[in-house]
């Protein structure tokens, strides 16, 4: 009774375990429990023997016993240890997994928010954009009415114009100084002998006509004034020196860009778009310092001849056209130069010249101011000049100057060209047609006139 009492005190002793950290609610006591029975087993005693062998054979099983047990015990000792750890470490796991499904869940909540604040963001764009529409729509009618109004209060301009007359091209504040230039002029002044006896002066224009689109925004395009040949010759730029000719009105027509043009290469670039072709040759003015007219043979392709202009500080003819400083113009009476110079550096002057020696025939000063000219040409020795604005509008004859004094401001009619794509580089006269070749943003175009007689006066 002594050894038992021993061994269950070693045991109660063996049996008390350091607490093991990070691990609540130890099962370390449950788990000896369950060991119970094989102790029980361990401590049971073999029967009864006579005392002397009884007591060495206890006292031999005793030590054996106590030896196994002890190994028993540090065996469940250390599967109750295992046991522990893995359950606090399925603890930790569990704790670990729920903060990541708290996480998960405040991320969904976020996405809703975020994807609910998106679709009303994309309904309230909608709305705007629908909005927008409708604005768009409205102003859209409003500038269709507006340019109806205006379409409307034109036409009656246009009629008002044409009824009270056109206006004196001349600055009223001048008016004393030109009468006594023009008192000075007329004494030494010769009356200028007509070639021909053409007496046609324009009266309107009848009909507007866009053939195509070839080349830049400024440019020339004209048939040859002085020939029947029906050839059309293509300028394009205001300083090149390639020539494109067609056979026929037809032949540029349908041509795709010039690529049905025999191309003339000049020996010199040119100089703005003041440039015509009159009996087989083209008369241009050469680019460089000083106005060096050229006559070039179309037929042989070789220059026949060339000129200094014998002016002196000269300026752009036209303000809207600042690259024209020259502009060469054919009409029934032979070939003439419109220019200006710095003494008359507000209206632009006009020269008769020799078609066959480019000499200087005859000159004049012309009341037709520079300012917001945009292009001229002469029919039967009367100088239109058309004026525009910077902004370019309706295109209108605002000035008229006759060298055989049949024509003057008073008699000519106010002349508004149709609407248009921009303003006019160019405008040149066919005698043999009556149409205007006109070069308007690229545009090629053709004008048809009404004609009436000058009246002696």
């Amino acid at each position: 009774m002594i050894m038992l009492g021993e061994r269950k005190k070693e045991m109660a002793r063996v049996c008390v375990f350091p607490a093991i950290p990070d691990v609540q609610n130890s099962s370390l006591p449950e788990c000896l429990l369950k060991h119970s029975s094989q102790v029980r087993d361990t401590l049971k005693l073999a029967p009864p023997r006579t005392l002397s062998s009884r007591r060495h054979a206890h006292k031999e099983k005793g030590d054996l016993s106590s030896h196994k047990m002890r190994v028993f015990l540090i065996l469940v000792t250390l599967t109750c240890l295992a046991n522990a750890q893995h359950q606090a470490l399925m603890d930790y796991l569990e704790r670990r997994l729920l903060a990541i499904e708290d996480r998960i869940s405040l991320w969904h909540e976020q996405t809703n928010r975020y994807a609910t604040e998106l679709r009303e963001f994309k309904q309230q764009m909608v709305a705007q954009i629908e909005t927008l529409d409708k604005d768009k729509e409205t102003l859209r009618t409003d500038l269709d009415s507006v340019g109806t109004r205006v379409d409307r209060v034109e036409r009656e301009m246009d009629y008002l114009e044409t009824q009270n007359g056109a206006q004196p091209c001349v600055d009223v504040d001048d008016k004393l100084v030109e009468q006594q230039v023009t008192v000075v002029k007329e004494k030494n002044k010769v009356k200028y002998a007509k070639a021909t006896d053409c007496r046609d002066m324009i009266s309107s224009i009848k009909a507007m006509k866009i053939l195509k689109r070839v080349g830049g925004p400024k440019g020339m395009w004209t048939k040859d004034v002085g020939s029947s040949s029906g050839k059309v010759y293509i300028f394009n730029g205001t300083d090149e020196d390639t020539i494109y000719e067609f056979g026929s009105i037809r032949d540029f027509t349908i041509s795709q860009g010039t690529s049905m043009a025999k191309t003339v290469r000049l020996p010199s670039p040119w100089r703005g778009s003041g440039h015509t072709v009159y009996n087989n040759h083209a008369y241009y003015v050469k680019e460089g310092k000083e106005l060096r007219l050229i006559k070039y043979n179309l037929q042989n392709d070789s220059v026949a001849d060339s000129a200094v202009f014998p002016v002196q500080d000269h300026v752009p003819v036209y303000s809207l056209t600042p690259e024209t400083v020259i502009d060469l113009a054919a009409d029934e009476e032979g070939l003439w130069a419109i220019y200006a110079t710095k003494e008359t550096e507000r209206h632009i002057s006009l020269a008769k010249m020799d078609a066959n020696t480019l000499d200087i025939e005859q000159m004049w000063d012309t009341p037709c101011p520079r300012e917001n000219a945009e292009a001229a040409f002469i029919i039967c020795g009367t100088v239109y000049v058309v004026y525009n604005t910077a902004l370019p509008s309706r295109s209108r004859v605002q000035c008229v100057f006759d060298v055989s004094d049949m024509v003057t401001n008073d008699d000519a009619p106010l002349v508004y060209f149709p609407k248009r794509y921009g303003s006019h580089s160019s405008l040149k006269y066919n005698p043999l047609e009556q149409l205007i070749y006109a070069w308007d943003d690229g545009y090629q175009i053709l004008y048809k006139l009404a004609m009436k007689k000058k009246l002696e006066v």
